[in-house]
C-alpha cells in the first residue's frame, strides 16, 4: 500500500493549472454545487481579536472526486509587512480509501480559482463586446481577475484602482509588460463610468466606488469581502442590479455585499436572481438585456478548491514524482 503523499508548491500549482483550464473547471464545480452533487457545508472560522487575523476551514466532497479540506488565514495588514494577505494549505483525500493523497499550497490555488470564477461569471453575464475593465485591488488575486476576464472578453483597456499610488502604478506597469494590454493607474474612482466590467478584490469594509458612477450595462464581480459586516459594492448598486451568487447559503451567511442592502435575510434571499451554477445548468437566465447591471457575488466555495486541487493532483501524479514524500 502506498504510504506517500504529494507536496505541491505554489509554483507547481501555477505550472499545472492554466487559467483557461481553471475557468472550465469552475464551470463543472459550480454546476455540481447547484445540482446538489457536491457536499459543501458553510465554512467555519475563528479569529484573533488582538491581531485581526482570521482562520477559515473549508471542507468539500464529491462522489467522483473525493474529499478536500482547505485551511487558510487572512490577514489584511500583511500588506504592511510585504507579505501575502492569504496563507494556507489544501489537503486532498482519496474517495475510496480516505487516505491523504496530496498537500497543496493554497495561495496560488486560491488566487487562480477565484479569478477563474470571475472569468466564468463574466463569460456568462457580461456583454459580448465588453472591452474596458476596471479592477479595484493590486494584490495577487487582482492579477488573476485580469487574467481570467481577458480570457473570456476582448479587453483593450484596463483601469486599476488602489490605496497606494506607487503600488497601483507598479501594478499597471506589470499588466502592460506581462499581458501587453493598455493599463493605467486611476486615482479617481469615477473613472469606472467607462468600464464594461468591474472587479473588486480588496480588503475594504465599505464601498470602493459610488453607485452613481456605475454605467448601464456594466457587469460587476465582487470577490473581496467575505464577512457580513463588510461590503465593497454600494448597497444602491446591489438593489438595482440583477444579483447572481456562487452559493445562496454561503452568501446569505457571509456576504455583506448581499446582506447590507436589505433589512432582513429573507429580503436578501428574495433579491438573488440565481446561483451561477443554475445559469450553467440552464435552470436560470443570465443577463436580461444590454442595459442591465449584473452583479456576481462570490465569497469563495470549497467546491472550487476540490475541483482544481484534484485536477492539479492528477496532473502532478504523472510528472511531479519528485514531489512525493513518505508519510
Amino acid at each position: 500500500m502506498d504510504s506517500s503523499i504529494l507536496i505541491l508548491s505554489d509554483d507547481d500549482v501555477r505550472d499545472l493549472l492554466p487559467m483557461e483550464e481553471a475557468i472550465r473547471l469552475m464551470e463543472h464545480a459550480f454546476a455540481a454545487l447547484s445540482a446538489g452533487r457536491a457536499q459543501v457545508p458553510v465554512r467555519s472560522s475563528v479569529s484573533n481579536a488582538t491581531t485581526g487575523c482570521i482562520a477559515l476551514f473549508m471542507p468539500a466532497a464529491d462522489d467522483d472526486l473525493g474529499f478536500s479540506v482547505k485551511a487558510v488565514t487572512v490577514q489584511p495588514d500583511n500588506v504592511l509587512r510585504a507579505l501575502p494577505s492569504i496563507h494556507g494549505l489544501v489537503l486532498v483525500f482519496d474517495r475510496l480509501t480516505g487516505a491523504p493523497q496530496a498537500v497543496l499550497s493554497a495561495e496560488a490555488l486560491t488566487a487562480i480559482r477565484t479569478g477563474a470564477a470571475s472569468g466564468l461569471a463574466a463569460d456568462r453575464l457580461a456583454r459580448e463586446d465588453a472591452k474596458i475593465l476596471g479592477v479595484f485591488g493590486t494584490g495577487p488575486q487582482a492579477r488573476t481577475q485580469i487574467e481570467a476576464v481577458c480570457q473570456v472578453r476582448p479587453i483593450e483597456h484596463i483601469m486599476v484602482f488602489g490605496r497606494d499610488p506607487q503600488k497601483t502604478s507598479d501594478f499597471a506597469k506589470w499588466v502592460v509588460e506581462s499581458m501587453s494590454i493598455d493599463c493605467v493607474a486611476e486615482s479617481e474612482t469615477s473613472a469606472i463610468r467607462q468600464a464594461d466590467i468591474v472587479c473588486t478584490v480588496t480588503s475594504s469594509s465599505r464601498p470602493v466606488f459610488d453607485a452613481s458612477d456605475v454605467a448601464a450595462g456594466t457587469h460587476i464581480n465582487g470577490v473581496g469581502s467575505f464577512r457580513p459586516d463588510t461590503f465593497e459594492i454600494p448597497p444602491e448598486t446591489v438593489r438595482e442590479a440583477v444579483l447572481f451568487v456562487d452559493h445562496r447559503e454561503s452568501c446569505l451567511a457571509e456576504a455583506g455585499d448581499v446582506l447590507a442592502p436589505y433589512q432582513t435575510v429573507d429580503e436578501a434571499a428574495a433579491a438573488i436572481h440565481a446561483e451561477i451554477g443554475e445559469v450553467i445548468l440552464g435552470r436560470a437566465s443570465g443577463r436580461p438585456g444590454r442595459d442591465a447591471v449584473t452583479f456576481f457575488k462570490s465569497v469563495g466555495n470549497a467546491v472550487q478548491d476540490l475541483f482544481v486541487a484534484r485536477h492539479v493532483v492528477e496532473r502532478a501524479e504523472s510528472d511531479r514524482s519528485d514531489r512525493r514524500v513518505p508519510i
